[in-house]
């Protein structure tokens, strides 16, 4: 974890104590997460918030290592600015960023992985009030405004101060299933995917990765179109491919079977109605692609461990769910 003088507290422990979470639900073994704080010295450094954190390590030492890296994650706040001038950290990012397996920039942490050229011609996403200040600064750099959290290949940048937990609950979810992430979003009374802008959802988080512009097309219609017939003999004559084929480029560009993807996407566009509308759960049912309610019900347990009508009850408030805006970091 990358910090320095003014950064928000909670772009740096929120989504640590997410991912440090995760243990308290693994068997029995070694920590889940090694975590490292780095910062231009070790010892205390000053947030927004008016408390110290404890950085393990100075850049200065960090960056002599050569053993690889898990996870590098660059925090954001008020302080990224200057931190984009601190030749020391910016070194060590760039250094840290080559040796690691997946880079996470929280907030406004995305504007230090442009400064480096990290997201040339990648998606992006960063805080709100950031967004444009991104898009003029690095032209270079795709900004989703609408998204939650972003990923473009190893690369994962998220919007603002809680964003960074929804991230890093995703990270879990990618490293130890679907059910340990689902128990962490519960202990920290999290949504496991919060209503809002479409991209952080999981169905919409596959199709980012897909390179194949025929499994690319198919995943689009699947997801604009979850109540179609979407069998394999479908998906693969749109695609002007034979059965054989489509699938098994299919489970090569988005490690799932199509029909495993087909439910997926239907499960998130039936949450989006519990979430948002007061339609009936038959209807909703039905304009998901489920058919009836029975069925809506079993793969609601498969995916998320409720029916719908307590997913409704736990997840919708009063009023539709708004495009989710946190504050300025």
């Amino acid at each position: 974890m990358v910090t320095y003088p003014q950064a928000h507290v909670l772009d740096v422990v929120g989504p640590l104590e997410v991912l440090t979470g995760a243990k308290f639900f693994l068997p029995d073994g070694p920590e889940p997460y090694a975590v490292t704080v780095v910062a231009s010295s070790a010892g205390p450094v000053p947030t927004t918030s008016g408390i110290s954190l404890i950085a393990h390590r100075a850049f200065a030492e960090a960056i002599k290592d050569t053993d690889p890296i898990d996870t590098l994650i660059v925090s954001g706040g008020h302080g990224t600015m200057d931190a984009i001038g601190d030749a020391g950290l910016l070194d060590f990012v760039r250094h840290a960023a080559a040796r690691s397996r997946r880079i996470v920039s929280i907030c406004t942490g995305a504007m230090i992985l442009a400064e480096i050229g990290l997201l040339d011609g990648k998606r992006a996403s960063t805080h709100w009030f950031w967004c444009p200040i991104l898009e003029q600064r690095y032209p270079d750099v795709v900004v989703d405004r609408d998204a939650i959290f972003v990923r473009d290949g190893d690369i994962w940048t998220s919007a603002g101060v809680t964003a960074g937990m929804d991230l890093a609950l995703a990270l879990v979810e990618m490293d130890f299933g679907h059910e340990i992430a689902l128990q962490v979003a519960r202990y920290n009374v999290m949504y496991m995917m919060r209503p809002g802008g479409q991209s952080q959802f999981s169905a919409h988080l596959v199709a980012q990765r897909a390179e194949d512009p025929a499994i690319n097309a198919a995943l689009d219609h699947i997801l604009s179109n979850p109540r179609d017939p979407l069998t394999v003999t479908a998906l693969a004559a749109r695609a002007g491919l034979s059965e054989r084929t489509f699938a098994r480029r299919f489970r090569d560009e988005t490690e799932m079977t199509p029909a495993a993807y087909v439910e997926t996407a239907r499960v998130q566009a039936a949450r989006v109605a519990l979430e948002t509308t007061t339609i009936g759960v038959e209807q909703i049912a039905r304009q998901a692609g489920f058919h009836n309610a029975e069925r809506m019900r079993r793969a609601f347990q498969r995916h998320l461990g409720v029916s719908p009508a307590d997913y409704r009850e736990r997840f919708r408030g009063s009023q539709p769910a708004p495009l989710i805006r946190d504050g300025p970091d």
